[in-house]
């Protein structure tokens, strides 16, 4: 019997390790030909209903110079999820940039956090 290898690329991000699933996407960054580069930001998935893609949001915090406070904003942007990763909402994401995929899409998902709290529905 002859084992073939899958080839899985090395994304050179640290502490991100390549899933156990494979995958024929090319636009996936290990199995396929998609480079990433830019920001690495951790966000909550918040849609996971369109093909290939999910909704997350990123919250942070935003000065208020009048009153020299800091209030809480939140984003909510749009990453393709490459089939070798699996997502729920509520769970926790690791997104990185790349270039643009579609109109929308400029950010790959790379990592998921599991959440702890169960959804019902």
């Amino acid at each position: 019997m002859t084992e073939t290898k899958i080839k899985v690329r090395n994304i050179g991000i640290p502490n991100v390790e390549p899933p156990e699933k494979t995958c024929d996407d090319i636009h996936c960054p290990f199995h396929g030909d998609l480079s990433v580069r830019g920001r690495v930001v951790e966000g909550i998935v918040t849609s996971a209903k369109m093909h290939k893609t999910i909704s997350f949001q990123q919250d942070f915090l935003s000065l208020v110079k009048k009153y020299s406070r800091y209030e809480r904003r939140r984003s909510r942007k749009l990453a393709h999820l490459p089939p070798c990763i699996d997502v729920k909402i509520g769970d926790t994401v690791k997104v990185v940039e790349c270039r643009p995929l579609s109109k929308n899409v400029s950010s790959v998902v790379v990592a998921v956090t599991k959440s702890e709290v169960v959804q019902e529905e």
